[in-house]
């Protein structure tokens, strides 16, 4: 059958219900309670008051079978004429899959031990004018799941385990934090200055004030202003914007977790990171080993790692004191960037890590000793101020995490802004944050900051390989 002649059968039930004097958009009944727990407390002749949406229906003259779905569980509905009151029963007629119910009625189980409701009373709380999809499956599917979510997440139950995988993550996330003294904090998302990481900002205007300001590319240096404040251990998950190119691995806007702690380094927030992860693997997939697309990754600790300055110099003859120019050069005598005539440190930076993405372990690494001029954040190491205090960690070739021992000296942070906006291309010209570097000349505390792809790190504990089926509802190009 024609969806639209689909669509047409279901108007005309839906004015029948009308005419019978049934309202399509009643209230549940009183003392509802969720499909879950009606079946996680079932005793046998309980008297229950239960709504979802009817997933299937089978009738058989005087008896029907509705199966009923919360975002809890599913259970069965045993509906017969004998103990039903005859216009309640009569509603079977013009009731579809699909369509939102109530019901009260009795527990009991069915001779193959199935949890079931003898239904006493049923009420119509939304009636579905259109079918749920058949099926969601393959590339020719993808399009459409991503834009009509909620039809995903109807039909794919293992789609909903993947979002509440990713609440159970962010949960967790909170409470081992919470449990060490940090403190929430909120910053906010419409910067003067796009600053805190590399990044092309989204651009807005502010009537009232006239005045044009950025969609946040990171909350870094707000999260800094609070170190200076006296807080000293905050964090924030927070969404960000990033107005580039969109990929497996990559939404213009994602969520991150970043986290400052005054009086650490880089090497504590090695420690934290490590401890955080195991700890949210183990309480939401019960281990630190999980297979990612195939392959086992084992986050037992010790992590390895490995050093960026070598890793660079190996592959590409790259060396800290090269400039841009420089290293673009040997990147395209090793044959990356071909097309290129002049790269910014930044966007060197971009080719040679995602280079060195496709060739990381599948268990976690940290990636330490990167060049000062790509962290223009970042405390330099004692021994060698050509080479900074920070880490990159990746798991099987994603990079999930990015942290410092952060820069506290406010006549070399304003340094490094300056020759980092002497850098940049015209359209990406930004100004020197004089008031995060005002904040600092306050004085700052040392201190250790991460920040942590929380899309990505579902990614992982869900085996799934695009970050657009770990987002709702993803950026996608409109529809032609």
């Amino acid at each position: 059958m024609e969806l639209n002649e689909i669509i047409e059968q279901r108007i005309a039930k839906a004015e029948a219900l009308k005419a019978k004097g049934v309202f399509l958009y009643g209230r549940p009944f009183p003392e509802r309670i969720d499909i879950g727990k009606a079946r996680s407390d079932f005793q046998e002749g309980k008297k229950v008051s239960l709504s979802g949406r009817i997933m299937a229906k089978r009738s058989h003259g005087k008896v029907s079978f509705l199966d009923l779905r919360d975002s809890t569980a599913r259970i069965q509905l045993y509906l017969k004429a004998d103990f039903l009151d005859k216009d309640k029963f009569g509603l079977l007629e013009y009731i579809d899959i699909a369509d939102i119910i109530a019901v009260k009625g009795e527990l009991f189980k069915t001779h193959t031990g199935e949890d079931t409701v003898k239904v006493e009373d049923i009420a119509v709380l939304a009636k579905a004018m259109r079918p749920l999809p058949e099926k969601w499956h393959g590339l020719k599917d993808v399009e459409l799941r991503y834009r009509q979510r909620y039809l995903d997440l109807i039909a794919n139950e293992e789609v909903s385990k993947v979002f509440k995988v990713r609440s159970q993550i962010i949960k967790a996330m909170r409470s081992f934090l919470d449990e060490r003294s940090f403190q929430e904090v909120e910053t906010p998302m419409m910067h003067d200055i796009p600053g805190g990481a590399a990044g092309r900002p989204f651009k807005t205007h502010h009537n009232e004030y006239d005045r044009e300001l950025f969609l946040r590319i990171a909350p870094e240096l707000y999260l800094k202003r609070l170190l200076v404040a006296g807080l000293d251990r905050v964090y924030e998950i927070n969404r960000s914007f990033r107005n580039e190119g969109v990929s497996t691995r990559h939404n213009p806007e994602f969520t991150m977790l970043e986290v400052y702690w005054a009086y650490a380094d880089y090497q504590d927030m090695m420690q934290l990171c490590e401890d955080m992860l195991c700890k949210i693997a183990k309480e939401v997939i019960g281990d630190t080993k999980f297979i990612y697309q195939g392959k086992e990754i084992d986050l037992t600790p010790p992590w390895s790692r490995r050093s960026f300055t070598d890793l660079v110099k190996e592959k590409f003859d790259i060396s800290p004191e090269d400039d841009p120019q420089g290293m673009l050069k040997k990147l395209q005598a090793k044959g990356f960037a071909k097309d290129k005539n002049k790269l910014s440190r930044s966007q060197v930076a971009k080719v040679i890590e995602e280079t060195l993405e496709e060739g990381m372990s599948l268990n976690p690494t940290f990636v330490t000793d990167y060049f000062t001029s790509l962290c223009p954040l970042a405390k330099t190491k004692k021994d060698n101020p050509l080479v900074s205090e920070r880490f990159e960690l990746y798991v099987a070739g994603l990079e999930i995490g990015n942290a410092y021992s952060e820069l506290n000296d406010p006549a070399e942070q304003k340094r490094r802004f300056e020759e980092e906006v002497k850098e940049l291309d015209k359209e990406e010209k930004k100004a020197v944050d004089q008031d995060y570097v005002l904040a600092l000349e306050h004085g700052m505390p040392p201190a250790g900051g991460l920040g942590i792809g929380i899309d990505r790190l579902v990614m992982l504990f869900t085996d799934q390989a695009s970050i657009r089926d770990v987002i709702l509802f993803p950026l996608l190009r409109p529809e032609r």
